[in-house]
C-alpha cells in the first residue's frame, strides 16, 4: 500500500499558513481538492482554505465542530453546512472538495466527501440554480489561503498533508484514496503524483523541510510559508 510520508503542522498561536498568489488562466466552474486533516483542537472556527477576491471560495471547521463549503459572491451560490460533527483529534480526515458548476444535476454541482463517503445531510444547503453560475475570479491574480481565511484569522490548528488542487475536473474519491481490501471501513490514501493536475493545479506533499510550500504537480504552483518553520 501507499503510505504518506509528510505533513505539515500549522500551530494556531504562531498565526501559521500558506499564501498563494495566483494568476489567471483556469478554469471558473470546476475544481477538485483533496487534503488529509488531523486536528488539534476543537470547538473553534478554523480555515483550510480561503481567497480573497470578489468570489470567496472557502473550506472550514466551524465553531460547533461541523464543516461548512462556501462559494460566495455578493451572495452565497454554494453554502453547505454539515450535521455531521469532527471531533476525533486522534485520527486523519480526507475532505474532498468537488465542484463542476456545469453540472446538469443541482446536487452534484458541488460535492464534498469525507474519507470516502459523499456527505449528503446538511444542516444548511444552498446550491446554485441554474448551471451558467461561474466563480470569475478563483483562477484571476488573487491571493489563496492554505490555514487560514482572507483576513488572516481563524487559523487551523493542526496537520495536514498531501493537499492536491485540480484545476478544470471534477473527480471522485477514488482519484485520491481507497478502502482497505481487509478492513472495507477503512480510508487509505493513494499516490497522487501521477494525477493530471491542470492549468492551475497543485500538489503539497511538504517533504522539503527548507520549501514547505514547494508544488511538486510540475506547475511550479509555490506557496509562501508565513510563519512555518521547517
Amino acid at each position: 500500500g501507499y503510505e504518506v510520508a509528510n505533513s505539515c503542522r500549522f500551530n494556531r498561536a504562531d498565526s501559521a499558513d500558506m499564501t498563494l498568489s495566483m494568476s489567471s488562466g483556469g478554469s471558473t466552474t470546476k475544481f477538485t481538492k483533496s487534503f488529509w486533516v488531523k486536528r488539534c483542537a476543537v470547538g473553534e472556527q478554523q480555515y483550510l482554505f480561503d481567497n480573497s477576491g470578489e468570489t470567496q471560495i472557502f473550506f472550514k471547521l466551524d465553531s460547533g465542530d461541523t464543516c461548512t463549503l462556501g462559494i460566495y459572491e455578493g451572495g452565497y451560490s454554494t453554502q453547505l453546512v454539515s450535521t455531521q460533527l469532527f471531533r476525533d483529534v486522534s485520527a486523519w480526515y480526507n475532505f474532498i472538495i468537488a465542484v463542476d458548476y456545469t453540472n446538469a444535476t443541482q446536487a452534484h454541482r458541488a460535492r464534498v466527501y469525507v474519507n470516502g463517503t459523499e456527505i449528503t445531510a446538511w444542516g444548511t444547503e444552498t446550491r446554485p440554480s441554474n448551471d451558467s453560475t461561474t466563480f470569475d475570479t478563483w483562477n484571476s491574480s488573487k491571493t489563496h489561503y492554505l490555514g487560514s481565511n482572507a483576513s488572516t484569522n481563524h487559523y487551523f490548528n493542526g496537520y495536514l498533508a498531501e493537499v492536491v488542487h485540480i484545476d478544470n475536473a471534477q473527480l471522485t474519491p477514488t482519484s485520491f484514496g481507497e478502502f482497505d481490501s481487509d478492513s472495507p471501513t477503512i480510508w487509505k490514501p493513494k499516490n497522487v503524483s501521477g494525477l493530471t493536475f491542470g492549468t492551475k493545479g497543485h500538489y503539497l506533499d511538504f517533504e522539503d523541510s527548507d520549501n514547505l510550500g514547494d508544488d511538486e504537480s510540475g506547475n511550479t504552483a509555490d506557496w509562501t510559508e508565513v510563519n512555518l518553520a521547517a
